[in-house]
């Protein structure tokens, strides 16, 4: 059995875990700054209230991972299956992040604040997004089929395609320039 790390208000700086070993474990308050996580296996490793700066997390292993209010900037979070994460207080917030090609399907995420992210190609199947915040997103390609996305702010979002009747859309909020994104799937020509 190996020992599992316990790491509490502490700095990683710089490193690339490719070629140096991440310590599975429990990580609270920690603080990642431009660390390679590409590929890594982060299997059931627990981060609580930690914050990752410039990290690239491409193609991770995140199954049964536990990410309790952990913030990404500028992180590139590309092709991760987020819905195989341990659920448990699952919470997150994204600035400055690419999360191209990644997967949310049947995750309950509500209040969740994406700052001008990539969601190109994301999956919100079957997900609970209900009251949250895609200022400055591009979401050309994101599905949405059966997304609760009432309260939500898509007011500065752009290349969306979302299905109203396929969708909770009640009460949430876009913009006049963006309205066409509701109405692609009826094939409609706006001028």
């Amino acid at each position: 059995m190996t020992n599992r790390a316990y790491c509490d208000e502490e700095e990683f700086i710089n490193l690339d875990f490719q070629k140096t070993v991440f310590n599975k474990g429990e990580y609270e308050y920690c603080t990642f700054k431009n660390c390679n996580f590409n590929a890594v296996n982060l299997s059931a490793v627990s981060f609580s209230e930690c914050e990752f700066l410039d990290c690239d997390f491409s193609n991770a292993n995140i199954k049964n991972t536990q990410f309790n209010q952990v913030k990404f900037e500028s992180c590139k979070l590309i092709g991760l299956g987020f819905d195989g994460c341990n659920d448990f207080l699952l919470s997150f917030q994204f600035v400055h992040c690419s999360l191209d090609f990644s997967s949310f399907y049947n995750l309950k995420l509500k209040s969740t604040f994406f700052e001008s992210c990539s969601l190109k190609e994301v999956d919100f199947s079957n997900s609970d997004f209900s009251e949250s915040i895609f200022s400055n997103c591009d979401l050309q390609g994101a599905i949405f089929e059966n997304t609760n996305l009432q309260k939500c702010d898509f007011k500065s979002a752009k290349n969306f395609n979302i299905h109203p009747s396929e969708n909770q859309i009640s009460k949430a909020i876009f913009s006049s320039e963006n309205l066409s994104g509701l109405l692609q799937s009826f094939n409609i020509k706006i001028e």
